[in-house]
């Protein structure tokens, strides 16, 4: 099957049930997307499916045909960061880094959304991400 993943076409044979979690770390060597809990409970797989935050460790790569796919590695053009990325960068933001690409595509989604969101709007869109 064809996906849409960081604006590039990629040609994939995933298993029936298998995530995209696995496709997008195990076939395409896009290593930024973090398997962790592996139950949609900690955020560390976040990527943006059409533009939304999806736990990729719960979609099924199969149910992505036709969809955009936006990983870390695809957030900001090569060789720049996102202005999320860059934000994190300046308030040392980062700990050890392994969910730090769920929580930015994650703060990414929701200031696409709402450039101005406010103080429940942000708790209610990083609720999904844990630290």
């Amino acid at each position: 099957m064809q996906l849409e993943v960081n604006g590039r076409s990629r040609s994939v044979t995933p298993g029936p049930l298998e995530s995209l979690a696995e496709t997008l770390r195990d076939r395409l060597h896009l290593s930024g997307t973090k398997l962790s809990c592996g139950r949609g409970e900690c955020g560390s797989c976040t990527v943006l499916l059409d533009g939304r935050p999806v736990y990729s460790c719960l979609t099924i790569t199969n149910a992505c045909l036709g969809a955009r796919i936006t990983t870390i590695e695809g957030v900001a053009p090569a060789g720049r960061l996102h202005p999320v990325q860059q934000a994190f960068v300046d308030h040392d933001a980062v700990q050890c880094g392994f969910c730090t690409p769920g929580q930015v595509l994650a703060a990414v989604a929701l200031l696409d959304a709402d450039p101005e969101p406010d103080h429940q709007a942000i708790q209610r869109a990083m609720s999904g991400n844990l630290c």
